[in-house]
């Protein structure tokens, strides 16, 4: 039995590359440019760009590029109370951009496969979950899969897609960050592809170019072209797949894995990306708003009543959304005590006025 276990993951790991291969190769002529030069060496440290495009100062188009925002969840509570938010300040911020603005329209793409009493709400599109047991109780996996359903099932209007999440709050209106034929994405520090080389070679092999050409960023904050998404997407999923049956890589990437298997499959379909430091903050790490389009609440926020962070230890002010899996938060969340940082003071009073004007909150 250990040795048809030994010879059962390469056998799969080898079906799986070939199938994200064929993928590729009946994906051409992806409309973001391919074939970037292999340096991983970038000029700016905020708005940082691959070698060979040229600086990026601000967006100075005349054209309005429009790109609709798509958010995947299930109908969990927990999913559902940060749609809502999400989309209270998508709509205030769509609207306070005025003519001109690139924010085109939104669809909350809903993978539970039937619908639920928010579709008058917000936007949606139901897509079908994965087969039973395939996502291996990783729930993530549905992401891909429900991106290729809506992209080959639902006429977009506008030629490019934000890929965003429920917990994220716009701050202010979005433009389209995607230029020079690059994509534009959010870095995350813990996305290190040159660290863990020898895994993702088996699914962006040495003849594809230097590990480097893939970008150190997961599917979301992203802006893409829609055509060059339509292929990315398929791609993106067997390789989500594939990394979930491969149990160095379900070890080595463990909760970021989709992330891994977007930035390959974006590196894959030789779809580069501008990386945007400003795109989003995440509190309570980040401090300060700033200039930053949008607030990424993923962490817990603890803090004493000095307004001293209490990271990892439950704090005598808290906002953690991990609070509200059962039931959405209260309306008029207590406000947090002096000294907390402008970014989470920030969070809570976006989240409080959502609450407040939202329709039949918390029933």
């Amino acid at each position: 039995m250990g040795c048809g276990g030994t010879l059962f993951y390469p056998l799969l790991i080898t079906l799986s590359v070939a199938l994200i291969t064929y993928n590729i190769l009946i994906s051409s002529n992806a409309p973001l440019k391919q074939g970037f030069p292999s340096s991983s060496s970038y000029e700016d440290p905020v708005i940082q760009l691959p070698r060979g495009g040229s600086r990026i100062r601000g967006n100075n188009d005349k054209k309005i590029r429009l790109f609709h925002t798509a958010v995947t969840a299930s109908d969990s509570v927990y999913n559902t109370w940060q749609c809502r938010v999400m989309y209270y300040w998508f709509k205030k911020a769509k609207a306070s951009a005025g003519p001109g603005s690139e924010m085109g329209g939104f669809t909350r793409i809903l993978h539970n496969g039937k619908p639920d009493k928010y579709m008058d709400e917000i936007p949606t599109f139901v897509a079908q979950p994965l087969p039973s047991g395939m996502d291996q109780g990783y729930v993530v996996l549905n992401r891909p899969w429900a991106f290729v359903q809506w992209l080959q099932q639902t006429d977009i209007k506008e030629d490019y897609v934000l890929m965003s999440e429920p917990d994220h709050v716009i701050v202010k209106p979005i433009p389209n960050l995607a230029k020079e034929g690059f994509g534009a994405a959010f870095p995350f520090f813990y996305i290190e592809p040159k660290k863990y080389e020898k895994v993702l070679r088996k699914y962006y092999p040495e003849e594809r170019g230097p590990v480097t050409n893939i970008d150190p960023i997961g599917n979301s904050p992203v802006i893409v072209g829609k055509e060059a998404l339509k292929k990315i997407a398929p791609t993106w999923m067997n390789v989500s797949l594939a990394m979930k049956k491969d149990p160095e890589a379900d070890k080595a990437f463990g909760w970021v894995l989709e992330m891994y298997a977007y930035a390959v499959s974006s590196a894959l379909h030789g779809v580069r990306n501008v990386l945007h430091k400003d795109f989003m903050i995440q509190p309570p790490w980040d401090k300060e708003v700033g200039d930053k389009y949008i607030i990424h609440y993923t962490y817990g926020c603890d803090y004493d009543m000095k307004g001293h962070l209490t990271y990892g230890k439950k704090g005598e002010w808290r906002f953690d959304k991990r609070s509200y899996i059962k039931s959405p938060p209260p309306k008029n969340l207590t406000m947090p005590p002096p000294g907390v940082p402008q970014s989470v003071v920030t969070l809570v009073k976006m989240v409080n006025e959502a609450t407040a004007n939202l329709p039949d909150w918390g029933s």
